[in-house]
């Protein structure tokens, strides 16, 4: 590798070059210079309209399916699609078959997912089976790479197996994902509970289902130590619950799903499944609420929550389909619509040290980590902008604000030019 960067503007708050716009050298899968204008003979110079250069996203949640379900996404092709949607890491979710719960299968998203521009981390599932009864292999599973351990999408119903998991990771400073729905309060609601639901006749759920396993799951936090991570939180209250528990000192970290950010419960109106995802998609003041959580730090860091589906559980009757979009494609030009660039960026790389990973601050030295953007492009997603094996985007015919040029991490590098 040997790049310069042409008249790069540097979105990183770490770096002593931040908001300039500069050229910035690289070689050998490092940052080997950063200046006004840098010429070297040889190098393969990239000089796009409006280049904005960032730390490399980190997606906390995303799903391939991969194995088991091949036919929604596959690990290889899914981690490209990452790569040109602008992440450069991506934590992956136990969702597969089998269920990700021991070091075997760790190891095996990591070893095929080897050679590729984006790294994929595997999170271990943190119970056998995700079936909530007992701990699966955590140890073992951190041994062999997983980052972090949860059951994807699925609330621990037996208080004191999430208390044991808790006290257990201590001893090897784990992190443990809390998906937080009551499913007796969920009953066989399908969206929000509010004016939407009850127009439509759908079933609702009431914010309470998350709130009150929330505010459960942080008195065992309290009462145990150790780190928690709320993944996709989606109401007001639970924001405020989170807000209290980090004031008492608790570690406990939180995110929110792109869509929570842009879309709301309006979008049910034609009952199309794409808008169909757990927790559901909520109204105005909520979304409101969630930006606000966003800009004052509650919220730690943003997801696409990507979740590949096909045909035969999507494009189904309401009740009936799976919840779940995708995300990746649509992420940054989505997020350009609501939120600050420099917040975007920040919620895009946060999850970091949540999950204990290294920083990727942009400055001389330091191993290439970096996402390449433009902030500049209006444009409207279709389903020719999908990129993912599965189609089940809940943004198409959104207005997006901005595109993804590529990613370069190390000395692999995949662009869209």
């Amino acid at each position: 590798m040997n790049i310069i960067l042409k008249s790069a503007k540097i979105i990183d708050a770490t770096s002593s070059h931040n908001n300039q716009v500069v050229d910035v050298h690289l070689k050998d899968g490092k940052i080997e210079k950063i200046a006004t204008s840098i010429t070297v003979e040889g190098a393969e110079v990239v000089q796009l309209e409006d280049l904005c250069l960032s730390p490399g996203w980190f997606d906390t949640s995303v799903s391939f399916g991969e194995p088991g379900y091949e036919e929604r996404e596959t690990l290889v092709h899914g981690l490209e699609v990452a790569a040109r949607s602008g992440f450069t890491q991506v934590a992956i979710e136990s969702n597969n078959n089998p269920i990700t719960d021991n070091q075997s299968l760790v190891a095996f998203i990591k070893q095929k997912a080897a050679g590729q521009t984006t790294e994929a981390l595997p999170i271990g599932a943190l119970t056998m089976k995700s079936e909530g009864t007992d701990l699966a292999e955590l140890y073992d599973m951190k041994n062999a790479g997983a980052v972090a351990f949860g059951d994807y999408k699925k609330a621990i119903d037996n208080a004191n197996v999430l208390k044991i998991a808790l006290q257990y990771v201590q001893d090897f400073d784990g992190l443990v994902l809390a998906f937080a729905q009551d499913k007796s309060i969920k009953g066989k609601g399908v969206v929000h509970e509010g004016a939407t639901s009850t127009t439509l006749g759908l079933k609702g759920i009431p914010p309470l289902a998350e709130e009150l396993q929330i505010a459960r799951n942080l008195f065992l936090l309290e009462y145990t130590g150790g780190k928690m991570h709320i993944p996709t939180v989606s109401t007001a209250r639970s924001l405020e619950l989170i807000r209290e528990a980090k004031n008492k000192g608790l570690q406990v970290t939180c995110s929110v799903a792109v869509h929570q950010l842009v879309l709301t419960d309006a979008k049910l109106t034609e009952f199309d499944s794409r808008h169909k995802v757990s927790p559901p998609l909520r109204d105005e003041a909520t979304r409101q609420a969630l930006l606000a959580g966003v800009l004052d730090n509650t919220i730690d860091c943003i997801t696409t929550d990507h979740m590949p589906l096909d045909i035969e559980h999507k494009k189904l009757e309401f009740d009936l389909a799976t919840s779940g979009t995708i995300g990746l494609e649509s992420a940054f030009g989505a997020l350009n619509t609501v939120l600050p660039l420099e917040v975007i960026v920040d919620k895009l790389t946060a999850g970091r040290s949540i999950f204990g990973l290294p920083t990727a601050s942009i400055a001389e030295g330091n191993e290439a980590n970096l996402s390449l953007f433009t902030t500049a492009a209006s444009w409207t997603f279709t389903k020719d902008s999908i990129l993912s094996k599965s189609k089940n985007s809940a943004f198409l015919g959104e207005p997006m604000q901005g595109k993804v040029y590529g990613v370069i991490r190390q000395e692999k590098q995949t662009f869209n030019f």
